[in-house]
């Protein structure tokens, strides 16, 4: 079936594809076989080098789990602070005040410019020469503390990209009714840009995951891949170590990634219209809510989220 960015190819042209499909394959067996080979060769697909992680649980227990926790620690830590303190700068940088919009952009400019590893480094620092956070403890702020100020000024961007991309009728309609500029951000703008950054923010989030793993190779923070350098020195195994933290790191992400797939399709239906069209007493009405303070989200259906639109 045609459709508008492609034809339906025709015989030569599936020929082809069935050519080109089939080179592909043999070329994909080619570098699993040398890979394969290789570590054979090496003796890196020994059984006793891979046993640690089928039989028994001591290599969980002593090293992935304690690893694993305070990734995750770090990761969820970085986020919640990340998370409200990017919006806040995002919305920032759309205010209508100059030192206001000024401040929030030169803020993340600045942070987003700067590698997160230095970031970490200088927190460290910072932590060691200024406080009296005890040596062991340094290196989870360090990096929460480089986690948060770079990804932090990234989400910034995301949320107000969000915002800038809806259509500028949303705001012309909440600014119609009388709304005021922080009652049309959280009741119109930032409701319906949700579903917009959503994917954006969950491959950020997904990011600080990952980063972590920069605190355990320099900054000596017990994480995930720091505890899988460990388990391959007590074991002899490092491939099969790093192997085990690599399918790890997957499902985390992966199961990050599925859950905001399924929260942005939930958000997607939650926010399709009845298709009511508002009649001119239902727009008094909300714009004399608005007018006194009260929350036009208590109005009529269908004036929560999209103010005077109809999907």
């Amino acid at each position: 079936m045609s459709s508008v960015l492609f034809d339906t190819p025709g015989p030569r042209a599936k020929r082809r594809n069935v050519l080109y499909t089939a080179g592909f394959l043999v070329v994909l067996a080619a570098v699993v076989w040398f890979v394969y080979s290789a570590l054979d060769e090496k003796g890196q697909l020994a059984w006793s080098l891979w046993k640690p992680f089928f039989t028994g649980t001591e290599a969980y227990t002593t090293y992935i789990w304690p690893g694993l926790k305070n990734t995750l620690e770090a990761a969820a830590l970085a986020m919640v602070i990340a998370l409200p303190l990017g919006a806040v700068l995002g919305i920032a940088r759309l205010s209508d005040h100059a030192w206001v919009r000024v401040t929030a952009s030169v803020v993340v400019e600045f942070f987003r410019a700067i590698p997160v590893l230095v970031l970490m480094i200088f927190g460290l620092a910072l932590f060691a020469q200024y406080t009296d956070v005890s040596s062991d403890d340094r290196p989870f702020y360090a990096v929460v503390t480089g986690l948060v100020l770079y990804n932090a000024s990234v989400l910034a961007e995301i949320v107000r990209s969000g915002i800038l991309s809806l259509p500028k009728g949303q705001s012309e309609a909440a600014q119609a009714i009388g709304l005021r500029k922080g009652q049309m951000m959280r009741l119109v703008l930032l409701p319906q840009s949700v579903t917009v950054m959503l994917p954006a923010i969950v491959s950020q989030l997904v990011v600080i995951v990952k980063d972590t793993a920069l605190g355990g190779a320099v900054l000596t923070f017990p994480e995930l891949l720091a505890s899988a350098n460990t388990m391959s020195g007590y074991y002899g195994n490092i491939i099969a170590s790093l192997t085990a933290v690599a399918v790890i790191y997957v499902v985390v992400n992966f199961s990050l990634t599925s859950f905001a797939h399924w929260l942005e399709g939930r958000l997607r239906r939650g926010k399709k219209s009845t298709g009511a069209v508002l009649g001119a007493q239902d727009v008094v009405d909300v714009a004399g809510a608005a007018a006194t303070g009260a929350d036009p989200a208590g109005g009529p259906s269908g004036t929560s989220d999209t103010v005077g639109t109809r999907k």
